[in-house]
């Protein structure tokens, strides 16, 4: 096969990136006219609540701090339920997720996890290739011809008779996608990931047992849930679907979003499949949306942990809010990955990771999240031992008293030097890796995606911005940023090669991290400024 010269677009429609074999599969006159009509019904109100985001910010950076909402108050105390939810999506005690290339979706289908998130997200660099690529990845595996030999290696890859159910995440509410342009203006990457794939995919899905299931990324407001749940409706009675055939996990992983988990769920209520504890992003949202506001400074990032302060507390409130509404309540990442040639740092890492299993399992979460197949036997045993019931639907937790000071509860611990510099290792590292298009990237033993960034870069700036006085009575300032910098990635280069670091992107990831980590405000997400550089 060749590629594609042209498409056959409809009306509006411009698409700008550059074309390959099989792209036209995806990028069909059809596909692309449904994409178009999704971003006129509802692109303005995105655009709105994206402002409406900004507002709060402001408010926030004023120094008023999070709430549950008044205006919503007979929501929370309402008797309701969601909907009820598909027979392959009850039992999901281990979730994998990662990005959508071939191997890493024939890997993960087939690794024993009971769900595959394939993501478009967190874990993708948004290069169009990577975009575009992923849909024909998605489309090849409902028509059953996702097998592949690798060209390099000789490898066979091939799905099993039972593979994971498939969950896709699109791009957040904030993410263009600007290849592709409808009447002069760029797209939206959500509205483009979730209308590609439930246009080729929906009726397939649910012909073989299963149906067209997403994760929603990014949520700050009940107001955000309304819109996607508009955009569902719109999209099923498109396609000729019954309403409620899209079912949907929504993570929170925004500080706002803690304070509204009934309201996001009842907006959801048709749709609706669970809610899920995005610990990363949670915590750099934590620090984002409080930055300029000196009580929530965060210690290093290492100490920031699901046991204590708000991360125990809106875990266990997640719980309870789901169990009472009928909505699973999805535990958090296990982003260790094995380590190789070091028997006593493996074993370590894995005793990490059953613990946090047994403490979510023993909370009453419904299932958990790994990042590497390794893991997915580790998180296993604990929830077959723990939870031996397809779910934990029955366990309300009514025991569980959270308020707003609980959520807002910051940990104790130490703010050092070598937490400071590793927040620099790690950021300019993912970043570099982004930069040449890739989203989930091994640093130190742990499986990194763009929010583990994120909290590197916003404790560097909040460390700046207040000059945090570090353990040993060091204290942080711009100086000691660009101290510190050339030093860390002196020791990255020595630990990858200096052939492995020259051939890579890091002057550019440095530059930006550099002016992201020192800007007088804060940019809100680094993935927005860095998207530019990407091809």
């Amino acid at each position: 096969m060749t590629a594609p010269t042209s498409l056959n677009l409809p009306a509006g429609v411009v698409v700008k990136g550059a074309l390959a074999e099989r792209y036209d599969e995806v990028l069909s006159h059809d596909a692309l006219a449904f994409v178009a009509d999704l971003q006129r019904r509802f692109n303005e109100t995105r655009k709105r609540l994206l402002v409406l985001r900004k507002e709060r910010q402001k408010r926030f950076d004023a120094g008023e701090t999070p709430d549950f909402l008044p205006e919503t108050k007979h929501i929370r105390e309402g008797d309701w339920k969601v909907a009820a939810i598909p027979a392959d999506l009850l039992d999901r005690r281990v979730e994998i997720t990662g990005p959508v290339d071939r191997k890493m979706i024939v890997n993960a289908l087939n690794s024993g996890a009971k769900v595959f998130m394939a993501d478009f997200e967190d874990a993708s660099s948004p290069v169009w290739a990577n975009m575009v690529e992923g849909q024909i990845n998605l489309k090849d595996r409902w028509a059953g011809r996702i097998d592949f030999t690798d060209a390099t290696s000789g490898k066979a890859y091939k799905l099993k008779d039972k593979p994971a159910v498939l969950i896709i995440r699109p791009r957040g509410w904030h993410l263009p996608e600007r290849h592709i342009e409808i009447d002069g203006e760029v797209a939206s990457g959500s509205l483009v990931d979730f209308g590609l794939y439930l246009f080729h995919n929906a009726k397939a899905a649910l012909a073989q047992g299963s149906g067209p299931y997403f994760y929603l990324p990014k949520l700050e407001s009940h107001l955000e849930a309304r819109l996607w749940n508009d955009v569902f409706v719109a999209a099923q009675s498109a396609l000729g679907l019954k309403t409620g055939t899209i079912k949907a996990t929504v993570l929170i992983e925004t500080l706002p979003a803690a304070f509204e988990m009934d309201e996001i769920l009842y907006e959801l209520r048709n749709h609706m499949a669970g809610l899920n504890c995005g610990r990363w992003d949670y915590i750099f949202s934590f620090i984002k949306k409080l930055a300029r506001n000196k009580a929530f400074v965060l210690p290093d990032r290492s100490q920031v942990v699901m046991t204590k302060a708000f991360l125990r507390a809106y875990s266990l409130l997640l719980i309870k809010t789901c169990h009472r509404r009928g909505a699973f309540a999805m535990g958090g990442m296990a982003a260790q990955i094995p380590v190789k040639n070091n028997p006593d740092a493996n074993a370590a890492a894995f005793a990490k990771v059953k613990a946090d299993k047994e403490r979510e399992a023993g909370d009453g979460h419904d299932g958990t999240w790994v990042a590497h197949p390794d893991l997915v036997p580790v998180a296993m045993e604990v929830f077959d031992r723990l939870m031996p019931q397809a779910n934990q639907l029955d366990k309300l937790r009514e025991d569980v008293s959270v308020g707003r000071e609980d959520l807002l509860e910051v940990h104790q611990g130490t703010r050092t030097e070598e937490g400071f510099r590793e927040n620099i290792r790690v950021g300019v590292q993912y970043l570099e890796a982004w930069l040449r298009g890739r989203g989930a990237v091994p640093i130190y033993n742990m499986m990194e995606d763009a929010a583990t960034a994120e909290i590197s870069r916003a404790q560097i700036w909040q460390f700046v911005q207040y000059g945090v006085a570090l353990e040993g009575g060091a204290k942080v300032d711009a100086e000691l940023f660009k101290r510190c910098l050339p030093e860390e990635m002196a020791r990255v280069k020595s630990e990858l090669g200096a052939e492995a670091y020259d051939k890579g992107r890091f002057p550019e990831a440095i530059d930006l991290f550099s002016k992201l980590s020192l800007a007088p405000e804060f940019e809100e997400f680094l993935t927005v400024p860095a998207y530019g550089k990407l091809g």
